[in-house]
């Protein structure tokens, strides 16, 4: 499909410019606003007068929209322009979040929590979306580098940045800080946000319907596995939901302009780089979650501390994002990949060797390890996705990652949950002590992610030579 874009007067280097720093705090916004939510619900339910337990309706609702309008990201973005849908998500994600801070009760917050899901939902794939189409391929990497950095920090600031406003202040400014961001986000959209279109024949609502019945009944599914207490019933919506896809599989074979046409997965580099995402993450996206509730809970040491024990792998983050660059181009993809989930495995495997005696600082240089690894890692997988994408598949194609990587993510903090739950309730075996329920975890963890380093073997030596810069 032929492209066309509003440039509005200003020189595609400008737009090259500060476009990185657009979607930055896109990013940055939306995954702090997460993180430090699930630090505060405990402060949040008691003002609202509410059980703790059931103020995880409030992250479910989010978590459910992000699934439902992510797959729908791409067509918007085509058919109204990037800018447009970019501007609106940020106004819509800010919006929710003043109704957020506003809520007197769990309903209205859970209904203003739909509000920021569906904001964003369209504001980081649409952001990202206008970043693959401004950069050469070979520019690429350097700029999605820059971006996505917030992805790592925001994760690790969340806790610690939570834990003092609600000690020094009130939850709401927990939702009130996303509102400047929001703004300044705007402000540099309305002059540095290209305005990208692609003629679009028509909108695949039956399609759309089925993959956001899919992707609803895996997100439910994955929001109660980690707390069922019969399991049954939750395993037979996760089956619904692999049966919604195998129906998308059937329609999308027949459609003449299905919402994920099924030619992306002829792209060789695509397919691995969706598979690596769901089984390495498997082991990964657990571990943030982990380690704190293993300080809090194992070691006894308050939230606000345990923040800060993961709070240096922010650092080593910036250092991944700054080394990744030469050591894909020296390396090449399929090297770096293999032999960094290998590392990253052994990193994981190496938090279960302290006892419960041990200092919990002993963990600081793991995590500091952990923090630059998986840096390089997320940074490899997601531009091995789309390096070799058609322009005509770059919609189509950087939705789908999106999607992807929202249920990858899922599926490591549930698989993580259930694991240790599962020591936990084995008595025998970690001799009544939970501290060895976490260590038995994480070695499970390690040992996956070990294993998971093999599907990028999939990959040809000179697989992302095109994302590499002069």
């Amino acid at each position: 499909m032929s492209e066309t874009r509003t440039t509005n007067g200003i020189n595609t280097e400008s737009f090259k410019k500060y476009l990185p720093s657009i979607l930055a705090t896109a990013i940055f916004m939306q995954m702090l606003d997460s993180t430090i939510l699930n630090t505060s619900l405990p402060s949040i339910a008691r003002d609202l007068h509410e059980s703790p337990l059931d103020m995880q309706n409030a992250i479910i609702s989010y978590v459910l929209t992000l699934a439902l309008f992510m797959p729908v990201s791409g067509f918007l973005a085509d058919k109204f322009g990037t800018k447009k849908i970019f501007i609106i998500a940020l106004a819509i994600f800010s919006l929710g979040s003043l109704f957020c801070a506003l809520s007197q009760d769990l309903t209205q917050l859970v209904i203003s929590r739909v509000v920021q899901g569906v904001g964003g939902s369209l504001m980081t794939p649409v952001g990202k979306l206008a970043l693959i189409k401004t950069f050469n391929k070979n520019e690429l990497l350097k700029a999605l580098n820059f971006a996505t950095i917030p992805a790592l920090i925001g994760p690790v600031l969340g806790p610690v940045v939570g834990g003092y406003i609600v000690d020094y202040l009130t939850w709401h400014w927990i939702f009130l800080i996303n509102i400047p961001i929001g703004i300044l986000g705007i402000i540099l959209s309305l002059k540095y946000m290209p305005n990208y279109k692609s003629p679009v024949i028509d909108f695949d609502l039956k399609g759309f319907l089925i993959f956001a019945m899919a992707s609803l009944l895996l997100s439910v599914s994955l929001e109660l596995l980690g707390n069922a207490q019969n399991i049954t019933p939750v395993l037979l919506v996760f089956v619904l939901g692999f049966l919604m896809l195998y129906f998308y599989y059937q329609h999308a074979k027949t459609d003449n302009n299905p919402i994920f046409p099924l030619n992306l997965f002829h792209v060789r580099t695509f397919r691995v780089g969706i598979l690596g995402n769901l089984v390495t993450r498997l082991g990964i996206s657990s571990i943030p979650l982990l380690v704190p509730l293993m300080i809090q809970i194992a070691y006894g040491q308050s939230a606000l501390t345990s923040g800060w024990i993961v709070a240096p792998m922010a650092l080593t983050s910036m250092f991944g994002k700054s080394a990744v660059i030469s050591i894909l181009k020296r390396f090449g993809y399929r090297k770096t990949l293999m032999f960094n989930t290998f590392v990253i495995g052994l990193v994981i495997c190496c938090l279960a060797i302290p006892g419960v005696h041990t200092s919990i600082y002993w963990f600081v240089p793991v995590l500091l390890l952990l923090g630059f690894f998986n840096s390089i890692q997320f940074t490899s997988m997601n531009t091995i996705s789309i390096a070799d994408l058609r322009p005509y598949q770059n919609s189509s194609g950087n939705s789908f990652v999106a999607v992807n990587q929202q249920f990858a993510v899922g599926f490591g903090i549930s698989f993580g949950l259930i694991v240790l739950k599962l020591f936990e309730g084995d008595t025998a075996l970690i001799k009544n002590e939970v501290h060895n329920a976490f260590r038995y975890t994480f070695l499970i963890m390690g040992f996956l992610t070990i294993l998971s380093g093999l599907v990028f073997r999939r990959l040809d030596f000179r697989d992302g030579e095109n994302m590499k810069s002069a």
